[in-house]
């Protein structure tokens, strides 16, 4: 049942008042400062390499981890949520950037956060749950893919001019590029991968993606004047550099599309952004409850899930009136912030501020960042989400069913996109799941007491036990042999003691069968029916019927009626019986 909107609203800035109610000392502020700046410098190297592989300037992602990352913050349900531009988003964005332009992709978020607001309110953060794991597994190691494929034009400083839509046809065109690549760039992102690998054995408390980035860029400066002809694509020779200001009040609709035009409202267009708003939603749903659920598990707290899909609704919605694409929960920078001693969501807070004073101090500085460096960070990334030791314990110790539902998510994944992944994913995992608990549905039929079998049963009585639920994908199994033995004996014990649930079309299928002993006279006792079951059966007009049917709490109930039967119908038979 939806519950009231209020009641959803209560939630907003949860995370927050559970930090403040516990006692915030001058202790815990000194650790979120010291969290949330090292946090920051995660991200906003990230947050500008993220923007440019969804196809829009680097300041977009620097934008949304300030504004998304500050509301986020501020009003999530989680304690240690640190929210921004993630990697899983790519593969949607870049796409609607690309049919869009720039104003799409935004109004198509600001859709995209109404979307969630929608779902926290309804309080259907709970729902995420109940996404298998291997669905979560197959579509973000198919991302990680797919990211990864993307980053080799700039790592190898590839001649693509427009990259193609489908996964195998950019294969084809990053193949015919191959000969053209440039050592430079692929020198730089050589070396930068080097260094984002080996650093962390040197240092863990400076992140190894600044010091890469660093030496990425002093790399192209030092060579570029010490070689002739060494020339590497940077942020400022792509995009002209990044603005030194902080994100600025924009209408989303009144940025350019595709055509340089701003886009405008039209309602065709808003038809089509809705599909992929939806997606963004969807995704961005997934990914912040499966970050705060990392965080609880690090941090030893709890999230709560309908306040944290508000917030991270609110953050998207307004992101885009500054300049922000789509945010959400971020893995990576959360776990960074925790390990160095989190405390609250002001942590998060002090990350965003941090990308703010960075981009007013260092904008001139970002825009010498080379391209290929930032690929380098982005393969690495990519790799990480593939997850590939988990990818291959899946492979090697799930259930066959488990298999299949993992390698369709990811292959569907990288062929086609996310949500046709994921949805394909949940429904063929139901459906395997059903047919499981199809096979584990039992039914049986007895001559003899199930559980004292020297206790012989009366003459012309048989006891049918069903166990397991009786739902559309087991009801006819459970009843099917009850049809073929109905006229074998004069009466019936329908076992159900061990159906914990019955639906609609168990109801149906149990229906028919009385109806089929009853055309053959025989006399059906329901013994040991479960509540859910007990109030179906009510609702559904099935009653007691003198000579037809009865119902009994317990088998051995049903038993002393049967005796109780017997004995009337010996007293009836005896000589100068009534």
């Amino acid at each position: 049942m939806v519950a009231p909107v209020g009641a959803a609203g209560l939630s907003i800035g949860s995370g927050l008042r559970e930090a403040l109610r516990g006692g915030y000392r001058a202790g815990d502020l000194r650790a979120d400062l010291m969290a949330g700046l090292t946090a920051g410098i995660v991200a906003l190297p990230l947050a500008m390499a993220l923007a440019i592989a969804s196809g829009v300037p680097p300041q977009h992602g620097i934008y949304t981890s300030i504004v998304a990352g500050a509301v986020i913050a501020l009003l999530g349900g989680s304690r240690y949520n640190v929210s921004g531009p993630t990697a899983a988003f790519v593969v949607i964005l870049a796409p609607i950037s690309a049919q869009f332009g720039l104003g799409g992709l935004l109004v198509a978020t600001l859709m995209a956060g109404v979307i969630l607001m929608c779902m926290g309110f309804m309080r259907l953060g709970q729902l995420i749950q109940f996404i298998p794991h291997p669905v979560t597994t197959g579509f973000t190691a198919g991302i990680g893919v797919v990211i990864a494929t993307l980053q080799v034009k700039d790592l190898l400083g590839l001649d693509v001019e427009r990259m193609p839509e489908h996964y195998l046809e950019r294969v084809g065109a990053l193949a015919r590029a191959l000969p053209g690549a440039h050592w430079q760039d692929a020198a730089l992102g050589a070396l930068t991968l080097a260094v984002l690998l080996l650093w962390p054995r040197v240092s863990r408390r400076v992140p190894s993606p600044l010091i890469a980035l660093a030496a990425g860029a002093v790399a192209s400066a030092v060579l570029s004047r010490v070689l002739d002809g060494f020339r590497v694509e940077t942020i400022a020779s792509r995009f002209g550099g990044i603005p030194r200001q902080p994100p600025l009040p924009v209408l989303p609709w009144n940025l350019p599309g595709p055509d340089g035009q701003p886009i405008g409202l039209d309602l065709a267009d808003l038809r089509q952004l809705f599909t992929a708003a939806f997606a963004i939603a969807i995704l961005g749903a997934i990914e912040s409850l499966l970050c705060a659920v990392v965080a609880d598990g690090m941090a030893g707290s709890k999230h709560n899930p309908d306040g944290e899909l508000i917030a991270q609704g609110v953050g998207n919605v307004l992101a885009p009136f500054f300049g922000g694409i789509a945010a959400t929960g971020a893995i990576a920078r959360t776990a960074t912030s925790i390990r160095s001693g989190a405390r609250s969501p002001l942590a998060a807070l002090v990350h965003a501020l941090l990308v703010l004073a960075a981009v007013l101090a260092l904008a001139p500085l970002l825009g010498y960042l080379p391209m290929a460096s930032l690929a380098a960070l982005l393969l690495l990334v990519a790799w990480n989400m593939c997850e590939l030791p988990n990818f291959l314990q899946i492979l090697r110790v799930a259930p066959r069913s488990d298999v299949i539902v993992l390698l369709t998510c990811f292959t569907l994944t990288v062929v086609f996109d996310m949500v046709v992944s994921v949805s394909v994913g949940v429904v063929l995992a139901a459906l395997l799941f059903m047919r499981d608990m199809a096979e584990l549905s039992k039914a049986r039929l007895v001559d003899q007491h199930p559980e004292l079998p020297q206790r012989k049963l009366p003459e012309g009585v048989l006891i049918y036990e069903v166990a397991g639920p009786m739902f559309f994908g087991a009801a006819e199994k459970a009843v099917e042999t009850l049809r073929t033995v109905a006229g074998k004996a004069d009466a019936f014990i329908l076992h159900f003691s061990r159906v914990p649930a019955m639906d609609i079309t168990g109801l149906v299928a149990l229906e028919s069968a009385l109806r089929v002993l009853h055309r053959e006279g025989a006399f059906v006792i329901l013994a040991g029916v479960q509540a859910q079951p007990r109030m179906l059966l009510a609702r559904a007009g099935i009653k007691p019927q003198d000579g037809q049917l009865a119902i009994c709490r317990s088998l051995e109930e049903a038993l002393a009626l049967i005796e109780v039967r017997a004995a009337a119908r010996r007293a009836a038979a005896a000589p100068g019986g009534a």
